[in-house]
């Protein structure tokens, strides 16, 4: 058991029999009041997100998860195959256990999934990922590094805000936390 205090973004965590993925902590102290820790999570297995207000000095159960780098081959009907890196054997997740992480994921691109008593619970996506874009607005003439920025839609359907001067066709790195455009490639 660990006190609800010492809980940090990234951590796994037992929560009313689920997995959870603690996203962000923020810790209170109200007035008067006894101190608390408002959590942000998200259940691994169906992938909705939640908050909880737990009392600092709760307890509260890690979960140990294995994490084993697995490679993503394809995606069919029966849903997406990946390979283990270390002997070749393969597993199908479904779009529940991945969720949004399809937006980010190519084939070949090597993915550390995580299991849960040897159940698939979900995977961790690298901080970046490179992307085309295949759809945008055309650049305006003049356009510079400003403020203002135009939508694009990237290869994996994934949609991102992109500065003005980025066109259809180009290689981006974008931080899979926020969605964001980071830089050109």
């Amino acid at each position: 058991m660990t006190q609800a205090s010492s809980l940090r973004s990234g951590m796994c965590i037992l929560h009313e029999g689920d997995v959870c993925r603690v996203m962000t902590v923020t810790h209170r102290t109200p007035g008067n009041l006894r101190a608390f820790v408002q959590v942000r999570m998200r259940n691994l297995k169906t992938g909705n997100s939640f908050d909880h207000r737990f009392s600092s000095t709760e307890g509260v159960e890690r979960a140990i998860l294995d994490t084993v780098p697995m490679e993503y081959l394809y995606s069919d009907g029966e849903g997406h195959h990946f390979m283990n890196q270390q002997n070749y054997e393969q597993i199908v997740l479904s779009d529940d256990v991945l969720g949004d992480s399809l937006l980010y994921m190519l084939p070949n691109a090597v993915l550390k999934i995580d299991f849960y008593e040897e159940k698939p619970v979900g995977l961790e996506l690298p901080q970046t990922v490179v992307l085309q874009v295949v759809e945008t607005e055309p650049g305006m003439k003049g356009a510079t590094a400003s403020s203002s920025y135009k939508p694009a839609k990237m290869e994996t359907g994934l949609v991102v805000q992109i500065p003005p001067f980025v066109e259809a066709g180009a290689k981006i790195e974008i931080d899979t936390r926020e969605t964001k455009y980071l830089r050109r490639v």
